[in-house]
């Protein structure tokens, strides 16, 4: 595909899941919800790698850094979103998150000596202040605290810790990791690290067998999941992380539409 098309690709799936997140709270405790949403992703992709001949074996070391990268990535990552999602609306978590265009870069100078320009300073500001003016009037209720402050602080940590799942994704990537079995790993240790933690908090180990939360949990793990990641680090691979981040830029255009719709988002001047 041309990045162009990863590019899309990645924003139209990855809009939509903030929503669809949605749909995975209230029955289920969050920190299930991604152990049962990334397990599944785990299993496919590793049952896919095995039917098309991909080695899932890697040495020790590498395990450990996979860990890691799950842990970020794909374990912790999203259990705050989810518990962002608790709290405040879909659209705003996406807007929170929209800052990892100015946390990737700031990244991948400090750990791998990728200059910092101008331009992109510029655009990345422009960028967060863009999608933020969407949500002005719920950013001017942060001082009111509670529910909103602690979704935001949710978000934020969120998107810290994606920003160094990427990091180690690019690590992955000079170091000739091949993607999808990598991925298949990373996504199992995510798994595993969001199950403990829902062992931590005492969470009870339910699932929800309605329709609305069978249908989103299955397009949570192959598309938002296994697709999308799979363009992304795709991209990532080929750009490099800063550009590739400004995916989070892109994503709230679609998470507004769907926001508005699903939500009743009421837009302003």
């Amino acid at each position: 595909m041309s990045t162009v098309s990863l590019f899309t690709l990645c924003t139209a799936i990855w809009g939509s899941t903030w929503l669809a997140i949605t749909w995975q709270l209230g029955v289920v405790p969050p920190t299930v919800s991604v152990t049962w949403r990334f397990a599944l992703a785990a299993v496919l992709l590793g049952a896919w790698c095995v039917a098309t001949r991909r080695s899932l074996r890697f040495p020790p070391a590498e395990h450990a850094r996979l860990a890691a990268w799950g842990a970020m990535n794909f374990g912790l990552n999203y259990v705050f979103v989810y518990l962002a999602e608790t709290h405040v609306s879909s659209g705003l978590v996406a807007v929170v998150f929209s800052t990892i265009v100015i946390m990737s870069p700031i990244g991948m100078r400090v750990f791998f000596g990728q200059p910092l320009s101008a331009r992109l300073g510029v655009a990345a500001g422009l960028g967060v202040g863009g999608v933020a003016l969407l949500f002005l009037p719920e950013l001017g209720r942060i001082r009111e605290g509670g529910a909103i402050a602690a979704g935001i602080g949710y978000a934020l940590a969120a998107t810290a810790l994606a920003t160094g799942g990427n990091l180690v994704a690019v690590r992955n990537h000079r170091a000739g990791l091949p993607l999808f079995p990598a991925t298949a790993w990373g996504m199992l240790y995510g798994a595993l690290i969001a199950a403990a933690v829902a062992a931590v908090l005492g969470d009870a180990w339910t699932f929800d067998a309605r329709a609305s939360y069978v249908l989103s949990l299955l397009y949570l793990a192959v598309l938002g999941s296994i697709v999308a990641f799979g363009a992304y680090l795709t991209l990532l691979g080929r750009i490099g992380a800063g550009p590739s981040s400004y995916v989070g830029v892109s994503t709230p255009v679609v998470a507004m539409l769907l926001t508005t719709l699903f939500e009743g988002y009421v837009w302003t001047g």
